[in-house]
């Protein structure tokens, strides 16, 4: 029988699961459900097939989750509990303010100071016209609240229309904490205020740090050396704290997974055994895509994916099939035109195609950041009930 030519390239499948709660076989449930999902909707399972997990199934399995008061009695054994400048937060009610209640909870006043005119992943708080018009540095101005408010008045996020600024301040007040605000993008200004500093920014913390260290400050601590043990029996992330967590319930935060690298071998051995297929298995959390409407960027978790097999390490190595097509073989067309860009697919040896003009406009990323971009937005981020989404045919090319 003739071999016939598959007509489809990457399926991108959200897989239903059960409800997951603390102590779950996880391996064992999302190894069942992929597998009834292949039977009932009649697809097979291959080998470089991937399976991802949201991040937050990961943590729920494991009971991850911490208390504002927690949070209060680390921040206040590892900052002392007076005056803290709690510096570059992202603005977010589900990822933030909860964290900042436990934060309130664990100071007497804290100095919030905001970047303007944007967060680090992009929500707005001021305005750029606004910022030109007033002659205004964000580079090197210090802005009072009432400066702020003079200038901007209030600038609430397009898309859910809170004032942030309003709403951290009330908020921090709510927890008996004295607070100041002021805007600023340059970590340093924050000692003219205080020296005990807890940077809040995500992807770029690890230069804030030192710039406040060289800059004189007596005590620096990141987000992520918050809850790095178990405070009371609470839950932990030794690598990176309170980053990457999500608010649970009003008082309660749910932490990023803690080391799972050994759940997606478990999975990827299960499947193995049930198919005899070698899939990969990845755990995922925020895309890393930016919506251009809004100017977000997704990113607020400290890394795509926090474990995956090792069948996921580096990045694609593609060639543009259009440059081929319009450059290399132009005075080609149908069989020859496809047997002769097969051929240059099939002689690619392995070895980086960066530089190769044939591979410009490719996407050099991590492949656990493109694949977990696809399954960010496949599972949805509110009622689909698909935290495991199946990946097939991600690996293939034209000559497949």
């Amino acid at each position: 029988m003739e071999n016939k030519e598959r007509k489809v390239g990457t399926v991108s499948r959200g897989i239903r699961c059960p409800i997951i709660r603390e102590g779950d076989d996880l391996a064992q449930i999302v190894t069942d459900s992929v597998l009834e999902a292949a039977e009932s909707e009649g697809f097979e399972l291959r080998d470089k097939d991937v399976i991802s997990l949201t991040e937050s199934i990961v943590a729920r399995a494991q009971g991850n989750y911490a208390t504002t008061d927690d949070i209060a009695a680390d921040v206040k054994a590892k900052l002392g509990g007076g005056t803290i400048g709690v510096i570059f937060p992202i603005l977010s009610r589900n990822r933030f303010a909860i964290c900042l209640k436990g934060i309130a909870k664990g100071a007497k006043k804290i100095v919030l100071m905001l970047s303007y005119p944007s967060d680090e992943v992009g929500n707005e708080l001021a305005d750029w016209d606004k910022i030109d018009e007033a002659g205004i540095n964000p580079h090197s101005d210090v802005l009072s609240l009432e400066r702020y408010r003079e200038v901007f008045g209030v600038h609430p996020l397009k898309f859910t229309g809170v004032d942030y600024v309003a709403y951290y301040e009330n908020l921090i007040k709510e927890c008996g904490c004295d607070v100041e605000i002021i805007f600023a993008n340059q970590a340093k200004a924050i000692l003219g205020y205080t020296d005990t500093v807890l940077n809040c920014d995500i992807h770029t913390r690890a230069r804030t740090k030192r710039l406040l260290k060289a800059g004189g400050a007596k005590t620096v601590l990141g987000l992520d050396e918050i809850l790095t043990s178990p405070v009371n029996g609470s839950g932990c992330n030794e690598k990176y704290g309170l980053l990457g967590s999500n608010k649970s319930t009003e008082d309660k935060i749910k932490l990023f997974p803690r080391e799972c690298k050994d759940l997606v071998l478990d999975i990827q051995g299960r499947i193995k055994a049930a198919t005899g297929k070698s899939v990969e298995v990845m755990v995922y959390g925020d895309g890393a895509f930016k919506d251009p409407q809004g100017k977000i960027w997704e990113l607020a978790d400290p890394v795509v994916s926090p474990a995956f097999t090792d069948g996921l390490i580096g990045t694609p190595n593609e060639l543009k099939l259009k440059y081929l097509a319009d450059n290399d073989f132009k005075d080609l067309s149908g069989e020859e035109l496809k047997k002769a860009i097969s051929d240059s697919i099939k002689a690619k040896d392995g070895s980086s195609l960066v530089g190769n003009m044939a591979a410009q406009g490719t996407t050099p990323r991590q492949l656990t950041d493109l694949i977990g971009s696809l399954c960010d937005l496949t599972s949805g981020s509110g009622d689909k009930g698909t935290p495991v989404v199946l990946v097939q045919g991600y690996f293939d090319n034209y000559t497949n």
